[in-house]
């Protein structure tokens, strides 16, 4: 991991995914988890305001140290216990069948194997539980998609790895997951090549 992707990144992203927006959606992506929870790529920590108190503890991985770092402030702030247990979505070092649910917002666009990721998840899921997760994608309009093909090699230097164009759906459902709940939209005065969103909740396929 270079400087900028190590000690510039972490800072960009801290502050660049903590708007109104965001906040929003993050607040309708954890509403209902509840349990033990384990989320694939906690960054710095956005997600735990709007944590329930219906969960009982939340399983971090994340692969910066320096995000986790910069969420120290948010995780002494929240009434849940966290854990930072892993630093790859990819392997994740939870046992099987060990959370309720499986959080994952703005990740899967990075992630190298984004598609194992989701297998992992599905592997540490109890029966009956969850993959929550908000994402962006490839574009419903082709117009769009065009875009976001010119764009992705630039956004795949400046994003630390991240990803315009990767179908998320296709990601979930590869993994082993069945969508039970898709909704596909663009954000509010973002691009569309940077905001076409799938935001969504996924259980383990039978």
């Amino acid at each position: 991991m270079g400087f900028y992707d190590d000690r510039v990144l972490p800072h960009v992203i801290n502050v660049v995914m903590n708007t109104k927006q965001t906040r929003e959606i993050r607040r309708r992506v954890c509403g209902d988890l509840k349990g033990e929870v384990l989320e694939i790529g906690f960054g710095t920590g956005h997600n735990l305001p709007f944590i329930p108190t219906a969960v009982t503890k939340l399983l971090a991985v994340e692969p910066s140290g320096r995000s986790v770092g910069l969420a120290r402030q948010r995780i002494d702030a929240s009434p849940v216990e966290v854990e930072v247990i892993g630093l790859d979505g990819q392997r994740l070092t939870a046992d099987d069948e060990s959370v309720d649910a499986v959080l994952c917002t703005w990740s899967l666009c990075t992630i190298p194997d984004a598609v194992g990721a989701v297998r992992e998840a599905r592997r540490v899921l109890r029966p009956g539980g969850t993959f929550h997760f908000v994402e962006h994608g490839t574009a419903p309009d082709s117009n769009v998609r065009r875009w976001q093909e010119r764009l992705n090699p630039m956004q795949n230097r400046i994003g630390g790895g991240c990803n315009l164009n990767r179908d998320i759906s296709a990601i979930i459902e590869a993994g082993g997951m069945t969508i039970t709940k898709l909704d596909r939209y663009y954000g509010k005065g973002e691009p569309k090549a940077f905001g076409s969103l799938y935001e969504g909740v996924a259980a383990a396929a039978v």
